[in-house]
């Protein structure tokens, strides 16, 4: 069934860059404890990874705090590791229907459809042993973002991943997310903004180290700065809003919210 982007809100729920001190901290500790829980049989690294980055990366409370992904959205996650949104959302699932979903929290996104898209074929398989046990598991699919077909969706959401071609082909992604997203359909996109310096030559080395640490080969990247990524999104028809996403960390991380009109 397809979905209508216009009833699910997408164009008009804006985003917010969540603070740590107003997010409930008992609901994100049932969130984080479940979303991370389903890890622990694929081993300590496995395990201890997920724990981490969601409990560390501001991203995915505000994503869920400001309802940027809307109930019964279509996800499309490309470049999505072992599928950490996934066991999110499912999570955001189980607590909305047990009707412990934060009031402070804009509605919950339950009813998505999630497919994720990953180059590495260890990351899919972890994220596959992770969520198998799902009542509906979600769809991850091992491809190369480049040439991996975008199925029509609601919501993309890439979360560092571009960098990672080079610029002709980060524009051919924007083009291809940009035509698979349904009418006013949303991209999510977070980058490093190269403008900021210090913290950009942070956010770079730390790209590094982490993937080193997930057994990746550490590639060429190509960066670039907030003012470059607007106009290249605003020249596919994107309507950019440019949210700081890099509290409590020393990063150089923005979310960019982009609507279709």
């Amino acid at each position: 069934m397809s979905i209508n982007p216009q009833d699910l809100g997408l164009a008009a729920a804006p985003i917010v860059a969540t603070r740590g001190d107003t997010v409930p901290p008992r609901a994100w500790r049932e969130l984080h404890a479940a979303a991370s829980a389903r890890y622990r049989a694929g081993g300590p690294f496995t395990y201890h990874f997920a724990r981490g980055k969601l409990q560390r990366d501001p991203v995915f409370r505000a994503l869920l705090a400001s309802a940027a992904i809307a109930a019964g959205a279509r996800v499309l996650d490309i470049g999505c590791g072992q599928a950490l949104l996934a066991s999110l959302l499912a999570a955001c699932e189980a607590q909305a229907a047990a009707d412990r979903w934060p009031v402070l929290w804009r509605a919950a996104p339950v009813g998505t459809r999630y497919t994720g898209i990953e180059l590495m074929p260890r990351d899919i398989a972890r994220g596959e042993q992770a969520l198998s046990s799902l009542p509906t598991p979600p769809r991850l699919v091992c491809g190369d973002m480049r040439t991996t077909p975008f199925e029509a969706c609601d919501v993309v959401v890439i979360l560092d991943v571009l960098h990672y071609v080079d610029i002709a082909a980060q524009d051919d992604v924007l083009r291809r997310v940009r035509d698979a997203l349904a009418p006013r359909g949303r991209l999510l996109l977070r980058v490093a903004d190269s403008s900021r310096r210090l913290r950009f030559v942070i956010s770079r080395w730390t790209d590094h180290v982490v993937a080193l640490a997930r057994g990746h080969r550490v590639a060429p990247t190509w960066w670039r700065a907030l003012h470059d990524w607007q106009a290249a999104l605003q020249g596919l028809g994107f309507a950019v809003r440019a949210v700081p996403m890099s509290q409590g960390t020393p990063f150089a991380n923005v979310l960019l919210v982009c609507d279709l009109a």
